[in-house]
């Protein structure tokens, strides 16, 4: 029997998404002026106030007030009528050193034998459904909140748009999980206050999201997932009505509070670790990163349709304790899982430092990351500049998303002997 699968995303202007934005800057910020910097940095926003805390261990100061400021004003918080913007907003910083009795179980005489900055459990997913390898309803529903930002910074088709959005896509599967159609779309868009009535502006909203975006997402997707739009698809747009408080005014945002729309939404599994905020040294982003590496090059190599890694950690403790495999009965190999399992973890290097290498995470890559998924991004070079009132400026080419690069399928296959 068919069924029905749904995921949501967040815009970069949700107040969740503004305080993990902040967060992530932070992070770059540290690692730009000390590789080694340890980061755990949260963030909590509200109606004219931001404020800072966590742990820090680095060498260098930041002007946090500046980047956080910054970040609020990119995302397109400017104006005093949004009782939240970059120029007005108070900053309070809380941040202090790190726990020795956390950094004793991490740092190493000899930084191969660093151990994990925590205990937990990681997941990392992939699925031929799509060309980057990630759920189908996830995908379009970033890239419906991706297309309603551009068209608010053009300020061209649709005027009236501030920064929260948020949007949500269900699929029509079939009973081999093979996507059908697109059954609904919501999308709730923060805005203006308008002149005419209620009604009058909730259907000018519902016309612009229908006939001016959803033409624009829909031209940039491929061939066979453009054919799963038709004219009964259900659409719900700002169904509770006007939608002019939002942002941080409208709901107070904490950095890791999104982190289903940050990975697969909702498909495969979770460990309950956000990224957001949080140095390599930490395998709540590390390891996640590193699964997604795994089960990406896993489906690329043909090892199977749709695969699931999870591995776990000890705080302290340089080896993971264990590494899971789920390929849902879509391998193409003669190995059940857990030999799968056995094979993939001779062929990737799990331990945290061997991550933070092969990933090259200890470097400013990660504010990027924090708006429209973590994942199923494209890898590419950037140049970065850093400027600090203390330490002056540094430029920095880095590679982001590497998590995402197909650099292991030949190895994968080598390995399978496929």
């Amino acid at each position: 029997m068919a069924y029905l699968f749904t995921s949501e995303s967040v815009s970069e202007g949700h107040p969740d998404k503004v305080a993990d934005q902040i967060s992530d800057a932070l992070l770059d910020n540290f690692l730009a002026f000390d590789a080694q910097s340890k980061v755990a940095c949260e963030t909590l926003v509200t109606t004219g106030q931001v404020v800072l805390a966590g742990e820090v261990k680095s060498k260098t100061y930041l002007d946090v007030q500046h980047i956080a400021r910054e970040v609020i004003n990119t995302i397109g918080y400017t104006k005093g009528e949004y009782q939240f913007s970059g120029d007005s907003c108070g900053v309070v910083s809380l941040i202090h050193e790190q726990s020795q009795d956390i950094n004793q179980g991490v740092d190493r005489e000899s930084r191969e034998e660093q151990g994990a900055g925590d205990q937990g459990m990681m997941f990392g997913y992939a699925t031929k459904e799509t060309a980057n390898y990630m759920p189908l309803a996830l995908d379009i529903s970033h890239k419906i909140l991706q297309e309603l930002a551009a068209l608010r910074r053009e300020d061209n088709e649709i005027k009236y748009l501030r920064p929260d959005a948020k949007s949500q896509v269900t699929i029509e599967y079939s009973d081999d999980n093979t996507p059908q159609r697109i059954d609904t779309i919501v999308v709730s868009t923060q805005h203006d206050p308008f002149d005419a009535d209620d009604d009058v502006m909730l259907a000018k909203i519902k016309k612009d999201i229908i006939e001016i975006l959803m033409p624009r997402v829909i031209a940039k997707l491929p061939a066979y997932v453009q054919e799963l739009f038709n004219d009964k698809i259900n659409y719900h747009i700002n169904p509770t009505g006007k939608f002019v408080i939002g942002g941080p005014h409208g709901d107070t945002g904490l950095t890791g509070r999104k982190i289903i729309v940050d990975t697969y939404g909702g498909k495969g599994a979770h460990g309950g670790g956000a990224f957001s905020g949080k140095d390599p040294s930490k395998v709540d982003r590390s390891a996640a990163y590193a699964s997604r590496h795994i089960a990406k090059n896993l489906v690329a190599a043909g090892i199977a349709d749709e695969v699931l890694v999870q591995v776990s950690y000890a705080i302290g403790v340089v080896e993971p304790t264990s590494i899971f495999i789920d390929t849902y009965g879509t391998a193409k190999v003669d190995m059940n899982d857990g030999e799968i399992a056995d094979r993939v973890a001779k062929i990737f290097d799990m331990r945290p430092f061997a991550i933070e290498e092969r990933l090259k995470l200890r470097n400013p890559i990660y504010q990027e990351s924090a708006a429209y998924g973590h994942m199923g991004k494209e890898p590419r070079m950037v140049t970065k500049v850093f400027d600090s009132p203390y330490s002056g400026r540094v430029e920095k080419e880095v590679e982001l998303f590497t998590w995402e690069k197909l650099d292991y399928v030949d190895k994968v296959k080598e390995a399978f002997n496929i």
